[in-house]
């Protein structure tokens, strides 16, 4: 068996693959570099400066000497401060840009994921990847890498500067080099697993918090404001104690370097200082050598800390990467086959048996055959749980069936550009799903290209347009998260005017006149009426009374077709039918709602 790689080899390793999002800017990178060795060249010449000041200016007593020493120490320090700012900008420019392109990578693989994934993942834990764990990795690139290497830089110049003034007491430094090793690799070990658990607390947080907000009307509703007061604090409190202690691990780690430091050099200077009053050393030579091994112990605390900061970030990297690498389960074919229009049969499910893979051991569909023809209006029927919506996610590819195929026009649908299948097929839920913006962004989710002039036609066509000119700003307005300024009747009539701008060949609609009142329902669905006109549709129906015009009715229970046919023939053939039509008719005929 291999051994286990050791765990800075492992942070390294889990970074290396971030630092590919920095080629497409490979000159900045280069640039930043250039000036940052310039100025760790610049830093370390200040000793120098330190040296002619003391022994040229102080030692000497020449006040032109010590105004020229003076002069050029400040020449050395104002080139030292426009270095930093070029590094510091330069470096803080291309974390920002990694960091934004990391972001645009993992949103871009969330949204292409396979339903199924997210009934597995939470969605505050993503929201975490997507912004804690890449602000992690802006931090690392942007400060903490040019941190580590200017002090690296700095390090190694500095101890050659020291063996360059004084071999005796360089010896004396290096000695102490191994004491402030072991503390970086004993805590450094700790940091890191705890900064993973702490990252995996602050997602829990951010979910947690997501859900209350979500449905804060129920929370009030039930007066349990207090109680998630109290759930959510000790959310935070966990959080808070797990970051604690990653506080604490590197609270030691950094105090611990600096400690073993500076103590070595005070024993250094004690050295030296006794080597300047024998005369074997200049007093200019000593302040360089303070100098040059104050530069050292402060690299070497640099370092330490951004190890630290290393190990949080492998961690995030880490979180990235496997999400990075996740494969969809539904893809689309390289080489699709084009969408034909002419087949009779539009939708064929042949043999179709489906199992949620949260649930593998229950069926959801069970040996579905059903054909679909052009222009037909077909109706879906049953108690909850039958498999009706189950089928329109098949339809629309979320998820592939484990046995049998589904047809569009001919061609399987796993043949098709996954685009092609999609946009053509226009989906009104029942529960409407609206975004964060105006009307005119929510209406032309169904046609990015359409003109102002086509969206209001579909609002005008789905009934949406009268209320919509009476909101604060019209077509402006903004409808809140989820649509929460409109009722739900409102929202219903602005998806179904996104449907109607969408223009599809296949309607799929579920209850799409659920939430409406009396009088909307009649226009919209007079609208709806006119747009299935001319092509095919197919309903998933709640109230059997808006579908006794459909060409067929599909009766499904239990996930299987067990009747169709015609509104009066089901009547007669099917015992389920005949049970759901006296359940519903007989509360209409008696008030009940």
């Amino acid at each position: 068996m291999s051994a286990t790689p050791p765990q800075s080899t492992r942070a390294y390793t889990s970074l290396l693959p971030i630092f590919s999002f920095i080629k497409p800017y490979k000159w900045v990178a280069a640039l930043a570099l250039c000036v940052l060795v310039v100025t760790a060249g610049l830093n370390l010449s200040i000793g120098q400066g330190v040296k002619f000041v003391i022994d040229s200016g102080f030692i000497a007593g020449s006040e032109e000497q010590l105004t020229q020493a003076i002069g050029g120490l400040v020449i050395l320090i104002s080139l030292v401060a426009i270095g930093t700012f070029c590094r510091f900008y330069l470096m803080s420019w291309l974390g920002e840009r990694v960091s934004a392109d990391i972001r645009k990578a993992v949103f871009s693989q969330i949204v292409h994921l396979h339903p199924s994934y997210f009934e597995d993942n939470r969605s505050g834990e993503l929201m975490s990847r997507l912004t804690t764990d890449t602000t992690l990795l802006q931090s690392i690139v942007g400060s903490s890498f040019s941190m580590a290497l200017r002090s690296g830089l700095v390090l190694i110049g500095g101890l050659i500067m020291l063996l360059v003034t004084n071999l005796k007491l360089t010896l004396l430094v290096v000695a102490c080099v191994p004491l402030v090793l072991v503390p970086i690799m004993m805590f450094g070990k700790r940091v890191r697993k705890l900064s993973e658990n702490n990252q995996s607390a602050i997602a829990d947080i951010s979910t947690y918090a997501g859900e209350i907000i979500q449905h804060i009307k129920v929370v009030q509703s039930y007066t349990h404001e207090e109680k998630e007061k109290q759930a959510f604090g000790g959310e935070v409190e966990k959080a808070f104690d797990v970051a604690k202690q990653s506080i604490k691990q590197r609270s030691f780690l950094i105090a611990a370097v600096i400690f073993l430091n500076f103590g070595a050099i005070s024993v250094m200077l004690w050295v030296g200082g006794m080597d300047v009053l024998e005369g074997r050393m200049t007093g200019g030579e000593l302040g360089a050598f303070v100098f040059y091994a104050i530069m050292v112990a402060m690299s070497v605390a640099t370092i330490a800390e951004v190890y630290g900061e290393l190990q949080r970030a492998a961690g995030a990297a880490s979180r990235l990467l496997e999400l990075l690498k996740i494969k969809s389960a539904i893809q689309s074919v390289a080489d699709p086959a084009p969408m034909h229009q002419s087949e009779d049969t539009v939708i064929a499910f042949n043999n179709v048996d489906f199992y949620y893979p949260s649930r593998p051991d229950s069926a959801a569909l069970r040996a579905i055959n059903l054909r679909i023809r052009q222009g037909q209006i077909v109706a879906l029927v049953g108690p909850s749980g039958a498999g009706k919506t189950t089928l329109f996610e098949l339809l629309q590819r979320f998820y592939d069936p484990q046995v049998g195929d589904i047809q569009c026009n001919g061609e399987d649908i796993k043949a098709l550009s996954l685009t092609d299948l999609r946009k053509s097929m226009g989906m009104v839920p029942q529960q409407p799903v609206l975004f964060s913006s105006d009307v005119w962004h929510n209406i032309r989710y169904g046609n990015p290209d359409a003109s102002d002039e086509q969206v209001i036609e579909a609002a005008k066509r789905a009934h949406a347009h009268e209320f919509i000119e009476q909101l604060p700003e019209g077509y402006n307005s903004f409808l809140g998260e989820q649509g929460v300024r409109l009722s739900g009747g409102q929202k219903q009539r602005i998806a179904i005017a996104r449907a109607i701008l969408k223009d599809p060949e296949l309607l799929l609609l579920d209850e799409a006149t659920s939430a409406l009142d009396a009088q909307s329902e009649f226009h919209v669905q007079a609208a709806l009426n006119e747009l299935m006109h001319t092509r095919t549709t197919l309903i998933i129906a709640h109230r059997l009374a808006t579908v006794t015009h459909a060409d067929m009715i599909v009766v499904m229970d239990q996930g299987q077709i067990v009747a169709t046919g015609t509104h009066h023939s089901l009547l007669e053939e099917s015992p389920l039918y005949q049970r759901l039509c006296e359940l519903q008719f007989e509360k209409a005929q008696s008030g009940v709602v």
